[in-house]
């Protein structure tokens, strides 16, 4: 049985280095599908995206995670419950999560009709029909506060709101998707079920779909869910943000580490400098201890356990992130190292040799991405959910392969200058 578990994941990871066919479409009501047929096993798993994350919040910080929160405490004639056995004793998942750019709805069953009928009319009663009864909006609230708490006690959660907040100023990503306690308590029934109506629509969603089911039957069950929808509106689009303030920033936090994040704003998720920085992101602290980075600052010199750089792009230019954690009196130090080996990185790029290590681990690892069900579906949501281009993902490897030394050079020198590095430090004092 093990073995034809195996044998079984080989077939799946090597039909995922192969193309991937993605069936898109637009529903007259204007949700975009994106489809791949999976029948290897006997599930479906779907996502429904809205164009409904953090960054709608307004003046409400917390808002769009509570309601998403909410969404399994009660639908339709469900209470929660009730909602969690008629999942449960069928087998079915059904999870939400929310990011600064979107709010996820996931959901997995089995493709027999009579399971995948009543998950997909769940589903619908979820999306469309949340209770949002007073009982659970306490009771929500409640955790998430517990949540904000927690976070305020890691010095790493702090650096990194800090770093968030330092960057974005008065955007809409500058603060925690978990919101604060003064927006919290005053959030109500009637706050959130506007939310919901402005925003979980029918034109502000991109469904995504892999499974045991052909292009009819994905028509369907796509309608079923459209159907149970508003029409509504397309989210506005995000402003851009402003250029933030560089400097350094200094907390002090009752922790033997000091935590530190260094970064600038990056890029958006269909920028033309995407794959020269994402190659170079790779080889400069991507990568992890064979980076630059870690090469320099832990391997060498024993300043930090861990070290890494990533971009996260979103609808505008998301952040570019570098982050160590060091020994409070080694701080100072750390930081001004970092800092230095961005700027030669930054003046004379990457040599050729770790051009080619980086392009070999990125295309070779990528078929990972696409080695399960679950991968698929986060991969094509995306690319549907930021409109880019079909063949997005089968034209990935190619991009980054076509990547050159001079081009990382270029984008990093335009795009990241030294002189746009924001600086934050959270830990004891040390010198």
């Amino acid at each position: 049985m093990i073995m034809r578990i195996i044998v079984l994941g080989l077939v799946l990871l090597a039909g995922a280095a192969q193309a991937l066919e993605i069936q898109s479409w637009q529903t007259k009501e204007g949700t975009r599908v994106m489809f791949v047929q999976a029948p290897q096993l006997p599930m479906v798993s779907l996502s429904v995206l809205f164009d409904a994350g953090s960054a709608r919040d307004g003046e409400q910080p917390g808002k769009a995670r509570l309601l998403n929160e909410l969404l399994l405490e009660g639908a339709g004639d469900r209470d929660a419950d009730a909602l969690a056995h008629t999942l449960e004793s069928r087998g079915i998942e059904i999870s939400t999560r929310v990011s600064r750019d979107i709010a996820w709805i996931d959901m997995r069953s089995l493709s027999d009709k009579a399971i995948l009928t009543v998950a997909m009319d769940t589903l619908a009663d979820v999306i469309a029909k949340p209770r949002l009864d007073e009982a659970a909006i306490t009771r929500v609230k409640e955790r998430t506060l517990a949540e904000l708490r927690l976070s305020r006690q890691s010095a790493e959660d702090v650096a990194d709101q800090m770093l968030m907040q330092a960057l974005y100023g008065e955007h809409p990503y500058a603060h925690d998707p978990l919101g604060d306690e003064k927006s919290l308590t005053l959030l109500d029934q009637a706050q959130l079920r506007s939310f919901h109506a402005q925003y979980y629509s029918a034109a502000n969603a991109v469904i995504a779909l892999v499974g045991n089911v052909d292009r009819a039957q994905a028509e369907l069950l796509v309608e079923r869910l459209v159907q149970s929808l508003p029409n509504g509106e397309k989210a506005a689009a995000l402003p851009k943000p402003e250029r933030p303030n560089p400097g350094v920033k200094r907390k002090t936090f009752p922790a033997s580490q000091t935590h530190i994040n260094i970064g600038m704003l990056g890029i958006s998720r269909n920028d033309p400098d995407y794959f020269p920085l994402l190659v170079g992101n790779h080889i400069l602290g991507g990568s992890g201890l064979t980076s630059i980075m870690g090469e320099e600052v832990r391997n060498k010199r024993g300043l930090s356990y861990g070290i890494s750089s990533y971009f996260s792009p979103l609808w505008v230019q998301g952040p570019w992130i570098l982050s160590a954690q060091t020994k409070n009196d080694q701080a100072k130090s750390t930081r001004q190292l970092m800092v230095a080996l961005y700027r030669d990185f930054i003046d004379e790029g990457p040599t050729l040799k770790q051009l080619e290590a980086a392009k070999k681990h990125l295309v070779g690892g990528f078929p990972l991405k696409l080695s399960s069900n679950k991968k698929i579906l986060q991969q094509i949501a995306l690319v549907g959910f930021y409109d880019q281009p079909l063949d997005w993902l089968d034209a990935w490897s190619g991009k980054v392969e076509q990547v050159t030394a001079s081009q990382i050079r270029r984008s990093f020198r335009r795009r990241m200058p030294v002189k746009n590095l924001v600086s934050v430090m959270v830990g004891g004092k040390g010198k």
